[in-house]
């Protein structure tokens, strides 16, 4: 499709299409969420609402690595994060129960924000420490019988679309809770959506969910072995391995 065609497509079908998509899906979120639980919302708004997103912009996702993931099983998840796209491609394939740990400013979006928190995402307020910590203490309650949590531990998205030093969080909880760690590596969304855009792309999108890692035990020093083998293997998974390493 013609670039113009498909821009023309993007702010003309595409937009007004997925606002009133998000506003039909959000409003039966809010009303049975409270009803059936988050879990089940989760799968009947969230999951379609990704799903629907991406196809509307012409976005395919090949998933690799699916069988790594044990049935029942509660993960702390971590992934590369080159876009906005990111969350529809994990909430929408993933195929699990996540929970993930958004920016306080996500919850302030009309409709997606005031639904993330009828579906028990953890908003973190990075300008005020203290809250933060208390946001995650209170999600690892919420962490139990198959719940997953999701962490982008780059921090915020690559600008320029190489894998950035993990932070300690999310490894940390999965030690603190004796939970594995599912590293997850993403490909193809930046092409899809550039950070800081709404330049949205045909693109071919690959998941590759890779085995799952678990800490010695809860010392710091597992807990930085877990963090370094958790980037290697995104880094190598994503063709990045001579592109960055972690500091020690």
């Amino acid at each position: 499709m013609p670039r113009l065609v498909y821009t023309l497509y993007i702010w003309l079908a595409f937009m007004p299409i997925m606002m009133l998509v998000t506003l039909i899906l959000g409003i039966a979120c809010l009303a049975t969420a409270p009803l059936i639980g988050p879990r089940r919302a989760g799968r009947l708004y969230a999951v379609p609402w990704s799903r629907i997103g991406l196809a509307l912009c012409g976005v395919s996702v090949r998933i690799e690595g699916s069988h790594h993931i044990r049935p029942g099983q509660s993960y702390v998840v971590v992934a590369n994060h080159l876009s906005h796209i990111d969350i529809w491609v994990l909430y929408g394939y993933l195929g699990m129960d996540i929970r993930w740990v958004a920016k306080q400013e996500v919850r302030r979006i009309p409709v997606v924000g005031i639904s993330c928190v009828a579906l028990g995402h953890i908003f973190i307020d990075r300008s005020h420490p203290d809250r933060a910590i208390a946001s995650l203490n209170a999600a690892k309650r919420q962490i139990a019988g198959g719940t997953s949590i999701l962490f982008f531990p780059e921090g915020t998205r690559s600008r320029d679309g190489t894998l950035h030093p993990f932070k300690k969080g999310a490894f940390r909880m999965a030690a603190d809770l004796d939970l594995p760690v599912l590293p997850v590596s993403l490909t193809g969304t930046r092409a899809a959506l550039p950070p800081d855009t709404l330049r949205f792309s045909p693109a071919h999108i690959s998941m590759n969910i890779l085995p799952p890692l678990t800490a010695r035990d809860a010392s710091d020093q597992a807990v930085e072995a877990l963090l370094q083998e958790s980037h290697e293997r995104i880094a190598t998974a994503t063709g990045q391995r001579e592109l960055t390493a972690c500091p020690h």
